[in-house]
């Protein structure tokens, strides 16, 4: 038996006992006298004493003991002198009476500790490491109850847990697939699912009708602090249902979740948004509304008064930060820097400080009076001592350069707490989006998402004003998930297929095995899929999903601990019928 207990479970109870604990060496500290050794599992750390008077051999082998040893000790658990009621096992030591060195280490190429020195590559190169450090060991943790309680609460409202192939066909519509040649069918590839969609359709078309999986799904896309190329989602579908029963179940999942996990309880319903009002007045699907800073339309109250900029301009609109009116020329340059970057896209910044004292001041004075500014101000309901903040342009472009801005000052600000959750669900999304390239439309979300009823009518007239059955939880600004009712009519499903524009030909060939399903008797059918690594993020207070996951990839999509991807040799190749052809410089 290499240990009796682990270290993060003695304490004053059991002093007097005789244990044997097994681990690592966190530190080592020697004070003359007496040495003291840390030893850390992946349940605590407990305190190790060797005393020099008592058994001075084993006190010099504590001394030789390096950081990260493994290590056995047994002894008698003792009450410690010099307590740390910060830690689990403060109150108590053990008097180490034997030792074995169970595997030696090297230096470890940065501290394991809370806060390392290591740097994100060198840290992800020896993951192994620092999985060790106790953060990365609570998220861990964290995403493993978060399971648990999924599973729990899903199970108890009927649903099943059933596996879908990781092997499979390549659809069109999303981002790019990873795909998997054949040995046995050269020529031809699966793809890794970018989602379970069609066979958890199907299996509604089965009678199956609440299915569930926390399921890997891949996407070849550019990665950011909330994308990898594989991540997990929990998926969900359910047969004989509406929006509004997706909604309320998975409300429920998450009402739960925040209770059992955070201790926060959320009483009332989680409000709807329209997308067109999430667009309008946040500049963005997923607005944060930990804070408020709506936008206010100003277009019409500002053009007319000679100052081209704004005359010009399909939209201006303005936010107002409280209390913010003492923001000096330094302050403001910042912030015009900030929106004329590339990536945020605003053109410039005009402001008003409306000072406590009821002075207005603004960067376009010379252009417009006390009188015309002052309705502005009104229109936003600016109050003394606000800062006014206007932005404008061509209208899509300037409401995402001031749905930047508005997180900006929210930052700033501190408005955007990270223990405060403001969840909502943004729903009627546009079923379809133009794609100015290659001419044609194509769906917002997938092509069996089904139209609001109303606006079917709107195919044969104007496609791109229906609204689709389409609904997003999100939680501080972030999409922790999203989906939609289904299309389970043939004639709707042509009808969405001809605004596509694909022909019979390759309908039958990317999606033939579901429309044939189709055929045998399909139900009305909703679904949602909530990401599971944003999910876990979010409740441990991360801005990124990196730490949440075991082994992630870099922001090159590579695992730089195992060095993946990585060249195959030319007889695995020779086996598949593929030839590499070099990329050209």
């Amino acid at each position: 038996m290499y240990r009796t207990n682990t270290c993060g479970e003695l304490n004053l109870s059991h002093v007097g006992k005789n244990v044997t604990l097994s681990g690592w060496v966190q530190r080592a500290r020697d004070l003359g006298g007496m040495t003291f050794v840390d030893l850390r599992d992946r349940y605590g750390i407990t305190q190790l004493a060797f005393n020099m008077d008592k058994n001075a051999e084993l006190c010099l082998e504590a001394r030789k003991l390096g950081r990260e040893y493994v290590i056995q000790v047994s002894g008698l658990v003792a009450e410690r002198e010099s307590k740390n009621l910060k830690m689990p096992t403060g109150e108590i030591e053990i008097i180490v009476d034997s030792l074995k060195v169970l595997n030696t280490a090297d230096v470890p190429p940065f501290t394991i500790e809370d806060v390392s020195d290591g740097g994100d590559e060198l840290r992800m190169k020896y993951r192994y490491l620092d999985l060790r450090r106790n953060p990365l060991k609570q998220n861990l943790m964290l995403r493993h109850r978060l399971a648990q309680e999924v599973r729990r609460y899903l199970d108890s409202k009927n649903f099943m847990e059933i596996e879908t192939p990781v092997l499979m066909k390549s659809t069109p519509e999303g981002a790019r697939d990873f795909v998997v040649p054949s040995r046995m069918n050269q020529g031809q590839f699966y793809a890794l699912p970018q989602s379970p969609q069609t066979l958890k359709q199907i299996l509604m078309v089965a009678g199956y009708d609440r299915y569930f999986q926390i399921v890997k799904c891949f996407r070849d896309e550019d990665l950011r602090a909330d994308r990898q190329p594989e991540f997990t989602q929990i998926d969900c579908e359910m047969s004989f249902v509406d929006r509004d029963d997706i909604i309320e179940t998975i409300e429920g999942l998450m009402k739960y979740l925040f209770k059992t996990v955070k201790n926060i309880e959320f009483k009332d319903a989680f409000p709807l948004m329209p997308y067109s009002e999430a667009m309008n007045f946040y500049g963005c699907d997923k607005p944060d509304l930990r804070f408020d800073m709506r936008f206010v339309d100003i277009t019409s109250i500002a053009k007319g008064k000679g100052f081209g900029v704004f005359d010009n301009a399909e939209y201006i609109g303005a936010i107002c930060a409280k209390g913010c009116s003492e923001y000096s020329r330094k302050e403001l340059d910042a912030l015009t820097d900030f929106v004329k970057k590339p990536q945020i896209g605003g053109s410039g910044l005009v402001y008003v400080k409306y000072g406590a004292d009821g002075s207005i001041k603004s960067s376009v004075d010379k252009f417009y009076t006390p009188e015309d500014i002052t309705v502005w101000l009104n229109a936003a309901k600016a109050e003394k001592g606000d800062l006014l903040l206007i932005v404008c342009g061509p209208k899509e472009k300037t409401l995402k350069a001031l749905g930047e801005l508005r997180l900006e000052m929210g930052n700033r600000l501190g408005l955007r707490n990270p223990d405060v959750f403001v969840p909502l669900w943004v729903v009627d999304f546009p079923l379809l989006e133009w794609d100015e390239e290659s001419k044609r439309y194509f769906a917002m979300h997938h092509p069996f998402t089904a139209p609001v009823d109303e606006d079917v009518p709107l195919f044969d007239t104007d496609p791109g004003k229906i609204r689709a059955k389409a609904y997003d939880l999100v939680i501080n600004g972030v999409e922790i998930g999203g989906g939609s009712v289904r299309i389970h009519s043939k004639d709707l499903q042509s009808k969405m297929f001809n605004a596509m524009g694909y022909t019979q030909e390759e309908v039958d060939y990317q999606f033939g095995f579901l429309l044939n399903a189709f055929r045998y008797g399909a139900p009305p059918h909703a679904g949602l899929a909530l990401g599971f690594d944003r999910l876990t993020s979010m409740f441990a207070g991360l801005d990124s999903i990196r730490d949440v996951i075991a082994f992630p990839k870099n922001n090159a999509g590579r695992d730089v601990m195992l060095d993946a991807p990585s060249v195959i040799r030319d007889e695995q190749l020779k086996e598949l019928g593929i030839a590499v052809v070099a990329k050209k410089e």
